[in-house]
């Protein structure tokens, strides 16, 4: 595995190993412009990823950091994007659904994506290239990233699953969300089970089986999905934007993301 790769994923590890210092302790929370929550656990994760990050010479788009202006970010080639600790909210709610999200974009694509879930010390990796996605469980103590990835398990989404899985929010379940599940029921022809997952883990589910229809329609950054959609789109899963009917593209002029589906064969 590339060189840089390794560094993502070690340096989603020990940002993990830094959230949790802060999650096993009592933290204030504070509020951004936006409302959004910001613990210490935020900061401190995002220094210990810049530290491994900036030795790839790759520019880095970071939530927690303040955003090189479009007329510079335009001519990127590549760049990292990265939240972390997506999930601030779980993070509060103490429910261990939060994540860390590294991804690394070519020409506006995920090529590469990391997500680590500190509570549960759980990796989930995507390699848009070789086509892999994994996951493994990250015991404590030494080890090394190359030993790690060699007890990985292949991620594989599931077919025409009966019924049929629909991933909501934790956070942000809307009408139009459940207008869409009436609207697969009807096309369908089979009952419809809401799965509720917090954070970048709803990309997972449908990357590892466990969902088959990943609908948003509530506001999200490219930090929250760059990860998510590497490791879908390693397993052969498209994310397709609402606003254009094609696959998401990133470091665009406004991170906002539009609404976006992600689905398995159905």
């Amino acid at each position: 595995m590339h060189e840089n790769y390794l560094k993502a994923i070690e340096a989603s590890i020990k940002a993990g190993d830094a959230i949790m210092d802060i999650y096993q302790q009592d933290f204030d929370v504070e509020y951004k412009d936006d409302a959004s929550p910001l613990t210490q656990a935020d900061k401190n994760a995002n220094a210990v990823i810049m530290s491994y990050l900036e030795t790839t010479s790759i520019p880095i788009i970071s939530e927690e950091n303040k955003q090189t202006d479009y007329a510079e970010r335009k001519s990127w080639t590549q760049c990292w994007i990265v939240d972390p600790l997506d999930g601030t909210k779980e993070f509060v709610k103490k429910n261990g659904e939060f994540t860390v999200n590294i991804a690394l974009i070519d020409q506006q694509k995920p090529v590469f994506g990391v997500i680590y879930v500190p509570a549960q010390r759980l990796l989930y990796v995507g390699d848009v290239e070789t086509g892999q996605a994994f996951k493994v469980e990250v015991l404590e103590g030494n080890y090394s990233v190359t030993d790690l990835l060699k007890a990985a398990k292949p991620l594989e989404p599931s077919k025409n699953s009966n019924p049929l899985r629909v991933v909501g929010s934790r956070s942000h379940m809307n009408q139009d969300t459940l207008d869409h599940v009436e609207a697969l029921k009807k096309k369908h022809q089979k009952p419809v089970e809401i799965v509720s997952k917090g954070s970048s883990l709803k990309f997972c589910l449908v990357a590892e089986g466990q969902a088959d229809v990943y609908p948003r329609y509530a506001p999200t950054m490219e930090w929250d999905t760059a990860a998510g959609q590497a490791i879908c789109k390693a397993v052969g899963l498209e994310v397709i934007s609402l606003d254009t009917n094609q696959e998401m593209l990133y470091n665009r002029e406004n991170l906002l993301n539009g609404h976006f589906h992600v689905k398995t064969e159905l």
